[in-house]
């Protein structure tokens, strides 16, 4: 993707195009921490060997429209950008209790080690490098709409 993402736009994953490559991992790692060091990753590719459907699955963050880890947040680091729509932490004041990592169904947030803080994807300031980085176009940009919609396909099986 080129340039600044849309506003109210979040990462769409179709994992029928995942090659388990993890440029992805890679790409945020290095955007984040500086490093590669996938640990650091703010999205997680999970590899099943055994399932014939999918190999790969992509554990990233929804950006939710009514984020149960914000809500949740007793300092309220964790919030939802009401101009964007993307949920961020303010490292600043958050204070590590990890009650956002419990509270999100896909358990995305994650504590940082070093600086016993909560963190997750805060969408690169509007140009995702796990995005940019995807070879296979496994990952891209899209609008809510059309996000709900392929996840409603791709994981409920609607229209089947």
């Amino acid at each position: 993707m080129a340039g600044k993402a849309p506003e109210n736009s979040v990462i769409v994953y179709e994992s029928q195009l995942c090659t388990g490559c993890r440029y992805c991992e890679i790409a945020c790692a290095v955007w984040h921490c500086g490093r590669i060091d996938v640990a650091q990753a703010r999205i997680r590719i999970l590899f099943d060997p055994e399932s014939d459907a999918q190999h790969y699955a992509a554990v990233h963050c929804q950006h939710c429209t009514d984020p149960v880890c914000a809500s949740v947040c007793p300092s309220e680091a964790m919030r939802k950008d009401d101009r964007t729509g993307w949920v961020t932490v303010n490292s600043s004041t958050c204070i590590g209790c990890e009650m956002c990592i419990l509270a999100c169904p896909l358990s995305v947030p994650y504590l940082d080690s070093t600086l016993k803080v909560a963190v997750k994807c805060d969408f690169c300031h509007g140009d995702p490098e796990c995005v940019t980085h995807c070879s296979s176009r496994a990952l891209r940009v899209a609008g809510r709409d059309e996000a709900a919609r392929l996840n409603e396909l791709l994981y409920l099986g609607a229209g089947e």
